[in-house]
């Protein structure tokens, strides 16, 4: 299988760490998003239509099957293994989170971060410099609920890591990169270290 990634994304990120902790080897293809490297034609036509990575290639040649969406691919990555829970409910709240990351979590704190580490505020639109103060006040609003949550468990559901713990990791531990400050937050900060404890954990580059 091969990853077709930019190493500074979370999204790409999650997926290699899903991959990991399951002892799977994942081959990578690197792009620069700054440059626009996967809106080039040959990108939209072969890999993925909507210009967007991560996207996870199945197979090779004529039988490659191609699957955007980190979520996806991490689900498809982790099937049947320890990482998806083995009961109804527990799984379907490993779900919740997984879309709670992807509704509240990322288009806040991932964005404020690639605004400000990657594109600089000096650099924004006049609209996005305008929805700074929003992002930040639901992205704090997201990792409190997170911090709440965490106050009597190790991990998201259940008793060990799963999904959910994968899909929120990335960007919520670099999140101080835009403007988020995890000393607010203890128990997200415990359970970072827990998650970069586990055996297979490998750094985001």
């Amino acid at each position: 299988m091969l990853l077709h990634e930019d190493p500074r994304s979370g999204n790409c990120y999650k997926i290699k760490l899903t991959a990991a902790l399951i002892g799977l080897d994942l081959e990578t293809r690197q792009y620069d998003i700054m440059k626009g490297e996967t809106r080039s034609p040959e990108f939209v036509a072969k890999v993925n239509a909507n210009g967007r990575i991560p996207v996870l290639q199945i197979g090779e040649g004529a039988e490659a099957r191609f699957l955007p969406e980190s979520n996806a691919a991490c689900w498809y990555l982790a099937s049947g293994s320890h990482l998806i829970p083995q009961t109804r409910f527990e799984e379907a709240d490993m779900l919740r989170w997984m879309f709670f990351e992807q509704y509240n979590h990322e288009p806040n704190v991932a964005t404020l971060r690639f605004w400000l580490r990657f594109v600089g505020e000096g650099n924004l639109s006049a609209e996005q410099r305008s929805q700074i103060m929003a992002k930040r006040v639901a992205g704090c609003a997201a990792l409190d609920v997170m911090e709440k949550h965490l106050a009597e468990r190790a991990f998201f559901c259940g008793d060990e890591v799963t999904l959910a713990d994968i899909a929120l990791f990335p960007y919520t531990h670099v999140a101080e990169e835009g403007g988020f400050g995890l000393g607010d937050f203890p128990n997200i900060e415990t359970w970072i270290t827990r998650m970069q404890s586990l055996p297979g954990f490998i750094p985001m580059d």
